[in-house]
């Protein structure tokens, strides 16, 4: 009779095989509490572990689910999304924000952000006072004069000058070219740059002498010329210019009572509804820190401490374009627009105009041709574009509801994405406030936290447009 019952247990046992698993790790948890005994087995206890289960799944004993053990039993349940959501919030209407995140971030030490940039050498800049005709005696040698410029320190001995709109001479000195009059510079110091005419007329026998030249002609500066001995050229500096940003502490609270939470509802608003609306909001004051904020540390006598305010890329910009009033933009002005926004400057070909609505409709009611061409759309950082096409460049326009907001309808801001940069002291995160445990209140409380500054390099690469 025991041998039957015994082959009966044995054939239970192998027909059950994780019930059988199940009672015996149930058995040594049992033991374990037994031996350690008191509190401090009980609260060991509380941890919990995963044990597999009958069927398919797993399953905690002996204590609370926790995001560690669920990450350890399936993995792929919980989803680290608060970056994805982010930028997937609205981008249409934080254009400055959503392409600062899709660009990556650099993470910066400290709130105070240091940074260098350097631009190309100027190549163009204005005659300060006119050039009367030279008037030579028979037999003199061939002119020099010191001339003085808006900004004499581009040009440098050896260099050449191209005096735009006046016209040189071909080598006889007599007939004008179709080329217009060269220079050439044998010094620069404090009294202005030296300079010769490189194609100038003939005039009593005396080669090259200058033309009349009008006052505030634009020169441009040109390749260096050397002598055949000539072993050494006047050096090229370039030193990068330090500027200085802060990072602002961006910050949103969302709560639900518990009450509301647990409330019938007509229709569905959950605390994740309440997240995306903070999230929305929160970024909107963000974009508009981000294009028109000061920079400024300033001392708060309630709080004893002192607020970081980030600066806005409005005032980092390097040029401006300026449309006037009187006569608003037309498609010329529209091709000077693009002119000054991809010359001048180290950028890229591609960049991207965010205005105002009157900018926007200004653009819009422009006859376009073969010059420029517009009506494309592209998708670009998760936004929509419309696509300008010109001989200089391609410009991404879009409309910013944030200039008329801050009553600048009218104005907008080219921007290079190649030379924005964003730094982040504190990344983007959310985190639970247990203000219920702490005795303030009874709801559930989530904080949502950024640390960051947006700076623009090569500050000429980028361009305010207003209206005067």
């Amino acid at each position: 009779m025991n041998i039957i019952i015994l082959t009966k247990t044995l054939r239970w046992m192998r027909n059950h095989k994780k019930l059988v698993i199940f009672a015996i790790v149930m058995i040594l948890i049992a033991i374990l509490a037994s031996c350690m005994g008191g509190d401090h087995g009980a609260a060991s206890l509380a941890v919990g572990m995963l044990i597999g289960g009958v069927e398919d799944g797993q399953h905690v004993v002996d204590g609370p689910l926790t995001t560690d053990l669920t990450r350890e039993g399936s993995p792929d349940l919980l989803l680290n999304e608060i970056d994805q959501q982010i930028v997937k919030i609205r981008p249409m209407s934080t254009p400055i924000d959503q392409i600062s995140r899709y660009g990556g971030s650099k993470h910066a030490g400290s709130m105070t952000v240091d940074f260098y940039s350097v631009d190309t050498k100027p190549t163009k800049t204005r005659l300060n006072g006119a050039i009367e005709e030279s008037d030579p005696s028979e037999g003199d040698e061939t002119p020099v004069i010191t001339i003085n410029t808006d900004n004499n320190d581009i040009f440098d001995a050896t260099d050449t000058i191209l005096v735009q709109s006046v016209s040189g001479y071909e080598k006889d000195g007599v007939t004008e070219s179709g080329q217009d009059l060269m220079l050439y510079v044998l010094n620069r110091d404090t009294n202005g740059v030296t300079v010769m005419a490189v194609n100038g007329p003939t005039l009593n026998g005396v080669p090259n002498c200058f033309p009349g030249i009008n006052n505030g002609v634009t020169l441009v500066r040109m390749g260096r010329a050397a002598s055949e001995l000539d072993v050494q050229s006047p050096q090229f500096e370039a030193l990068p210019k330090k500027s200085r940003n802060l990072c602002q502490i961006f910050k949103m609270q969302v709560e639900q009572s518990t009450l509301q939470r647990l409330a019938n509802k007509e229709v569905g608003w959950t605390m994740s509804d309440q997240e995306e609306a903070a999230v929305y909001d929160m970024r909107l004051g963000m974009e508009k820190s981000f294009l028109f904020g000061t920079a400024r540390q300033l001392w708060d006598n309630f709080k004893k401490e002192y607020v970081y305010f980030t600066g806005g890329i409005w005032s980092q910009a390097g040029k401006d374009f300026y449309i006037e009033s009187s006569t608003g933009l037309t498609a010329a002005r529209m091709v000077d627009l693009m002119h000054d926004a991809f010359t001048g400057n180290a950028g890229s070909k591609r960049k991207i105009l965010i205005g105002g609505s009157g900018l926007i409709s200004s653009i819009s009611k422009l006859d376009y041709d073969r010059v420029i061409t517009a009506g494309q759309h592209v998708s670009k950082w998760g936004i929509d574009f419309t696509e300008l096409r010109s001989k200089f460049g391609c410009i991404y326009l879009m409309l910013s509801e944030v200039f008329d907001e801050v009553g600048m309808t009218d104005a907008g801001i080219v921007i290079d994405p190649e030379y924005i940069q964003k730094y982040t002291h504190i990344p983007f995160s959310t985190e639970q406030l247990n203000l219920k445990k702490s005795g303030v209140r009874n709801v559930d409380a989530l904080v949502m936290t950024e640390a960051s500054c947006l700076v623009l390099r090569y500050p000429n690469a980028h361009m305010r447009v207003t209206t005067r």
